[in-house]
């Protein structure tokens, strides 16, 4: 049986620290990589709220960065605990640990319900929200017997095969990842579910502020977290286009496991997931093929995984002085709408890494830059 829970071990954050962090990665331009940027050049979240309008100038901002005011914090974690939620931090113990170490993984998650779950070995379940019978039945049976073996079931809550995964591991333990804000679930008929998650042996997740309704774009920043907390991803009736197969894309980019349930080629449901598998991605006929699969990733120990965790001196004394406008002229004039990588730029402008990484950083807190997949950046038009 996988042993993940275990091994808990991380800082904690103090409530000023938490505080701090949430200002931060709640301000105008400020998502998980910058924010790991920032603690990286500042040395502490309140060095790096403090250095955001200098930065951001810096960086050619056409306006004053929105920062997130103490206020504001205080008013979310108070709202989380009126709802019986609470703020993780990335380097603190109850951390999903495989999620630790995706690109880009949030520095807070909100979560609420039974946090134990969260540490343990974990594979994801998702599907088509039209889901037929037999689908159902399929996803509710690895879900039975992946919580049997000792794992969690991580989805999405949505109709149809998600709320037959979450069903069926209500006892043994199953994560729910929501799109928007922990108090405001989608679809509204998976509410008396969702209770039931957070009430038992389950967790629900999220990255975004609380009172925030999830819109279309939402939903594929929902999926990178099922495929991060998740060991290996089960894609159970997909159509050719849908968010089970970003899902199972995320999943394969973080080097995870990729299974899909082979379907009908008459059933458009499965269209998606008999393409994944002409991709290479696991037969999935029984539950074997998966556990047997997931058993050695099971027991790799994800807490060594890099975290956002502050260093011991905040003072910022240590940070880097500001490249000077010719060195940032040439890195500005490297970059274009194509996304390349940021070795690239180093070895095309023959400049210290430290100064282009910190020159990406000014762009980007300036609204400048857009970041991709695979640490590769662009100079956003317009």
């Amino acid at each position: 049986m996988p042993d993940g829970g275990a091994r808990r071990a991380g800082i904690a954050l103090t409530d000023r620290q938490r505080i701090a962090w949430l200002r931060l990665i709640r301000s105008d331009n400020v998502g998980p990589v910058t924010f790991r940027e920032l603690i990286n050049h500042c040395g502490s979240a309140e060095n790096a709220l403090s250095m955001l309008p200098e930065l951001s100038a810096r960086g050619g901002a056409s306006r004053a960065i929105r920062i997130a005011t103490v206020e504001e914090a205080e008013r979310e974690l108070e709202r989380a605990t009126r709802h019986g939620a609470r703020f993780i931090g990335i380097g603190e113990p109850d951390y999903p640990p495989a999620l630790r170490q995706i690109e880009g993984a949030p520095p807070l998650i909100a979560a609420k319900g039974d946090l134990g779950v969260a540490t343990r070995p974990s594979v994801g379940i998702v599907g088509s929200r039209n889901a037929s019978i037999s689908g159902s039945k399929f996803a509710a049976m690895i879900a039975r017997d992946a919580g049997r073996a000792g794992y969690t079931v991580t989805s999405g809550l949505a109709r149809g095969i998600d709320t037959a995964a979450h069903r069926a591991s209500l006892e043994t333990g199953t994560i729910a990842v929501l799109a928007g804000g922990l108090d405001q679930p989608y679809p509204p008929e998976n509410v008396p579910l969702l209770q039931e998650i957070t009430s038992g042996a389950g967790l629900a997740v999220s990255e975004m502020p609380f009172g925030w309704e999830p819109r279309a774009r939402d939903f594929p920043r929902r999926n990178r977290l099922i495929a991060g907390i998740s060991l290996g991803v089960v894609v159970v009736e997909a159509a050719e286009r849908s968010g089970s197969l970003i899902t199972a894309r995320l999943a394969g980019d973080f080097g995870r496991l990729v299974f899909a349930v082979p379907g009908s080629p008459l059933d458009p449901r499965c269209e998606g997931t008999n393409n994944l598998l002409k991709q290479g991605a696991t037969v999935t006929t029984n539950s074997a093929d998966v556990l047997e699969a997931l058993a050695p990733l099971a027991q790799l120990d994800f807490f060594s995984a890099p975290s956002a965790e502050e260093p011991d001196s905040e003072d910022g004394s240590d940070m880097l002085p500001p490249p000077d406008d010719d060195a940032r002229a040439t890195i500005a004039a490297a970059l274009g709408p194509t996304p390349v990588e940021i070795d690239d730029i180093i070895r095309h402008t023959g400049l210290p890494a430290a100064s282009v990484y910190l020159v990406l950083l000014e762009l980007d807190l300036a609204g400048r830059l857009h970041r991709h997949p695979g640490g590769m950046v662009s100079l956003a038009m317009g």
